[in-house]
């Protein structure tokens, strides 16, 4: 199954290294050979004095009496500074996106709206799938005896309802600024989308699910069709765009929310 963990920004440290952390400075073991008579104080005292200075760099590094006062001097000197503040973090999030695979759309929409490739398998939405009975079905649309995929909304529900979680479907009459972010895992959406062979884009549609959900403050359009992440933005511009997709034909949105939020109706900005 493809997936892909993209940074949601980048970030590249430089860091320090070398023999000046340790309070030395580079020195050279060939023995400096001293200029003529001139400006130097001498030839002879002139040529004896840059020697001394490089073996006395020497013997400061291998000097361990040394490194311990210097060790003594930097300990004494950092405990008279303040610490600094802790900084936060600038690793950036990782999106996980995983791609689609034969009619799987259903498995991928789950596994992106849990950011885990491991959150649900093909074998686990196909023994769903044959357990539930036929009257069960209330949106029968192309089931898969084989295991290909193209799962209704039944199998998603079902499968939520293994991992303590539930499936609202939201009622398009209502304005979608009456749903309360904070308490939404993610949304699903099942939305019309157009077949393809291959390379080739065939003049036919069939419903596809899609997942999207909020990553480091950001809300992405998770559709595994896509080639990567989609930025949706803030939490007005998600509106937005749920308001766009629910204007469509044969469009229906679905919250994922945590079964002790369905049981309070706190997804329900107004309940």
């Amino acid at each position: 199954m493809g997936s892909t963990l993209y940074p949601a920004g980048e970030w590249k440290g430089k860091g320090r290294g070398g023999l000046q952390e340790l309070g030395c400075m580079p020195w050279k073991v060939s023995k400096q050979k001293g200029g003529g008579g001139g400006g130097g104080g001498g030839g002879g005292g002139g040529g004896g004095g840059g020697g001394e200075v490089v073996g006395a760099e020497e013997r400061r590094c291998r000097d361990p009496r040394d490194s311990q006062q210097q060790q003594d001097l930097s300990s004494s000197s950092s405990s008279l500074t303040p610490p600094e503040p802790p900084q936060p973090s600038l690793t950036p999030p990782a999106i996980y996106h995983e791609k689609q695979r034969r009619e799987l759309c259903a498995l991928h929409a789950l596994n992106n709206v849990f950011q885990d490739g491991t959150a649900f398998s093909r074998d686990t939405l196909q023994e769903i799938y044959q357990r539930l009975s036929p009257s069960t079905l209330v949106t029968p649309h192309k089931k898969s005896m084989l295991g290909n995929g193209n799962y209704d909304v039944n199998v998603i529900m079902a499968a939520l309802q293994t991992r303590g979680f539930e499936a609202v479907w939201w009622d398009k009459r209502r304005d979608v600024g009456s749903i309360e972010l904070s308490n939404v895992t993610g949304f699903i959406l099942n939305v019309p989308s157009n077949l393809r062979w291959g390379p080739l884009r065939l003049p036919l549609k069939r419903q596809h699910w899609i997942g999207v959900r909020e990553v480091g403050r950001v809300y992405y359009n998770l559709d595994s069709k896509l080639r990567s992440p989609q930025p949706i933005g803030n939490p007005d511009e998600l509106r937005k765009f749920l308001r766009q997709q629910l204007r469509g034909k044969n469009c229906e949105l679905l919250l994922v929310v945590s079964e002790e939020v369905e049981a309070h109706q706190t997804w329900r900005s107004d309940s």
